[in-house]
């Protein structure tokens, strides 16, 4: 009985780990929302939205390493627990500049 209670324990402990920013999926983020920019002012905005998916994704790998070494020393996902984990945020960013990235295609931008 003793080993299913730690079995599961660990299960749930693993199953609540923060993701690696590249296993995270793009939240769909409609192109109309940046459709009525310039190919300037969408270059711009990829910059600025590249920088924040940089910065977050780096938030959310330390993250998970935090968890794993967290669930491997006290079987307790650490930095999820304490807020850590930034996967929406991330998920977000990927939206939007894979938005911005096909508007800039659909306008014709180089």
């Amino acid at each position: 009985m003793k080993k299913y209670v730690v079995a599961a324990a660990t299960l749930a402990a693993l199953s609540s780990c923060a993701k690696r920013p590249d296993a995270i999926v793009p939240v769909d983020i409609p192109m109309a929302v940046y459709q009525g920019q310039s190919c300037q002012q969408l270059g711009n905005e990829l910059i600025k939205e590249q920088q924040n998916l940089a910065a977050v994704s780096k938030a959310q790998n330390e993250a998970a390493t935090g968890d794993a070494v967290g669930v491997f020393l006290i079987g307790v996902p650490m930095s999820s627990a304490v807020g850590g984990d930034k996967e929406g945020q991330v998920a977000v960013a990927k939206g939007k500049v894979q938005a911005i990235e096909n508007t800039l295609k659909s306008k014709g931008c180089s």
